[in-house]
């Protein structure tokens, strides 16, 4: 569904991705490890249009998507959850997911992709008339996920979607990763949290200095100390 081919980007003249291949099956959910500064968040952020492309090229279904911007990247069916800045904190949280819903216009399913966001995520469905500063930090990033999937993609991109949550939220957050996979979407997954990400996962990629180091089965990265690729490769 997603196939990166031997990439190089950054910011500006910054080159961060260094010659990176990773692909991805429609239907997974891959996860790309790695210790902070690696390059993951970089690399999302080279798929969705927001960094700069210096080599490679990234197809989507087949297609090129390499010199599109951001907006034309969700049209063809990619959405993302940034780790930062991923909520419109004076807005309510019902207002948070039209604004998911921005790019479908006056689409009468909205309303219902809406309540469908609040069966799917019940713990922010309670706060929906609250502005979103108001919520807990998993409440947040479960509005950050809802609010991307109002777009109706067939691929999601989530960044560290547990980070700085809770054991408890980070546990009830990754069900929710997995369950969105199993109605059909796709999922290219940067996580710190090694074990837990690996635990939903079907594949992983290990990136340390803008390279991939490691390409395996989540079987088969379980079984290995991934921590110490990190800082031997």
């Amino acid at each position: 569904m997603l196939t990166i081919r031997n990439l190089k980007s950054g910011y500006s003249r910054m080159i961060v991705i260094q010659g990176v291949n990773i692909s991805v099956e429609k239907g997974e959910i891959v996860v790309v490890l790695g210790p902070n500064g690696a390059g993951k968040t970089t690399l999302l952020n080279t798929i969705f249009g927001i960094a700069t492309i210096h080599e490679g090229e990234i197809l989507f279904e087949g297609k090129p998507i390499s010199l599109m911007r951001p907006h034309e990247v969700v049209r063809v069916g990619i959405s993302y959850a940034p780790q930062l800045g991923n909520i419109f904190p004076n807005l309510t949280v019902e207002e948070n997911l039209q604004m998911g819903a921005f790019i479908r216009g006056k689409d009468p399913a909205i309303r219902e992709d809406m309540e469908e966001m609040f069966r799917l995520f019940p713990e922010i469905e309670r706060r929906r008339d609250q502005k979103a500063k108001t919520l807990s930090g998993g409440e947040r990033q479960m509005l950050a996920v809802a609010r991307a999937l109002m777009t109706r993609p067939k691929f999601l991109l989530l960044d560290e979607p547990t980070a700085g949550l809770s054991p408890r939220a980070g546990a009830a957050l990754i069900d929710k990763i997995r369950e969105i996979r199993d109605r059909g979407v796709t999922i290219l997954m940067v996580e710190q949290n090694v074990k837990r990400a690996l635990d939903i996962a079907d594949r992983g990629y290990v990136i340390v200095s803008g390279r991939i180091v490691r390409e395996d089965s989540a079987e088969n990265l379980m079984k290995m100390n991934i921590e110490r690729l990190f800082f031997t490769a």
